[in-house]
Parts: C-alpha cells; structure tokens; sequence
C-alpha cells in the first residue's frame, strides 16, 4: 500500500482535532468526581486527537462543508472512544501491578468495563456542547484547508 503524502488538509484535522480533544477532556475533567486524579488526561486526549484527526478527518475532505461537518462529528466520535480505551488501559495497567486479575482475560474484560463506568460522565452539556461544536468547526477547517492548500 502506497504511503499517501502529507496535505494542507490532514495538518489542519491533526490542529483542529488535537484541540478538540483537549477541550472535550477538559469539560469531561470539569464532571469527574473529586476524589479522581486527572494527571495528563489533557494531554493524552490531544494527542489521540491530532492522530485521529490525521487519520480519520484528513481524508475524509473534498465531498463539501455538509460532509465534512458530518466527518468531523464521526471523528469526534472515535477520539472520545480511543480516548476512553487508552484510559482503560491504562487503569488496567495500574491494578495489574497490584495483582488484582485471576488472568489476562479478567483484565482486558475490565478494560471495557472501565470504559462503560466512564462513559456516562460524558453525557453533560459541557461534553456533548464541546463534542458536537469541535467536529462541526473541525471538519469545516479541514474543508477550507483542503480547498486552500492542495
């Protein structure tokens, strides 16, 4: 498979949806419980959002700014998801260390499980606004690139 090159396009999704997620997980850290520690949720969710804005937004243009729109929702919709695998993970990880699974089946089953506790933090106002408005003016800014810069 051939190596696609760089485009105006794919730069301006890997912007766009670096920041994106860095607002979705800051309003998701605004409803965690207090108890909770955030560490580098920020961070770890902008960086999932530069690669799937890259990956998933950036050749997705090209079709109009209602498609792209829609795209930019659709990639919204995978960086909440990886984002909340990759936190699972990494939870998994941490309870591993202390010996808490009968076997590697029980961990990667909790995995998914930590993924549902915190999915419905998600549903917010703040969450949702930040999902919805972010790949909405993300995929028109990689529309507008990709017409600009080609």
């Amino acid at each position: 498979m051939p190596t696609q090159m760089p485009t105006g396009a794919k730069a301006m999704s890997a912007v766009a949806f670096a920041v994106v997620g860095w607002l979705v997980a800051n309003a998701y850290v605004q409803n965690m419980p207090v108890a909770e520690a955030v560490g580098r949720v920020r961070e770890i969710a902008a960086l999932i959002g530069a690669i799937v804005g890259w990956r998933v937004m950036g050749p997705s243009v090209g079709k109009g700014y209602l498609e792209s729109a829609a795209a930019g929702l659709k990639t919204v919709i995978v960086l909440v998801f990886f984002s909340l695998l990759v936190v699972g993970i990494y939870e998994m990880l941490q309870e591993s260390m202390k010996m808490r699974y009968e076997g590697p089946l029980d961990a990667i089953v909790d995995i998914f499980g930590r993924m549902l506790e915190r999915a419905p933090t998600l549903a917010t106002g703040g969450v949702i606004g930040a999902m919805v408005l972010g790949g909405v003016i993300g995929g028109i800014l990689a529309e507008n690139a990709n017409r600009r810069w080609r």
